[in-house]
């Protein structure tokens, strides 16, 4: 197989694309619900702070700084700052209760 052939086969998909076409049976209307709401973002894969969790979640930032450490929660540290990406949040928050 030469490069050109190559080239020809590799297929780029564009994630914010696709989901606007995106055509899948889904059951649970839980999971229809999450993928409407991810549709909506502008930038799904943006990294929030704690404030902003505290903010949504309409909590203090010491509780929201709890929530950061636990093990089921999807952050990271980053040198002294908590962020969590927006996509992780938001099922993250759909399939918990604080």
């Amino acid at each position: 197989m030469n490069n050109e052939e190559e080239i020809q086969t590799k297929t780029i998909i564009d994630t914010k694309e696709k989901l606007d076409n995106i055509d899948i049976k889904l059951e649970n209307q839980q999971e229809k619900m999450l993928l409407e709401s991810i549709k909506r973002l502008k930038n799904p894969f943006i990294n929030i702070s704690v404030q902003d969790v505290a903010k949504d979640l309409k909590i203090g930032e010491n509780m929201a700084y709890a929530i950061f450490k636990r093990d089921d929660f999807p952050s990271i540290n980053i040198g002294r700052c908590w962020k969590i990406c927006l996509i992780s949040y938001i099922m993250w928050k759909t399939q918990k209760r604080v």
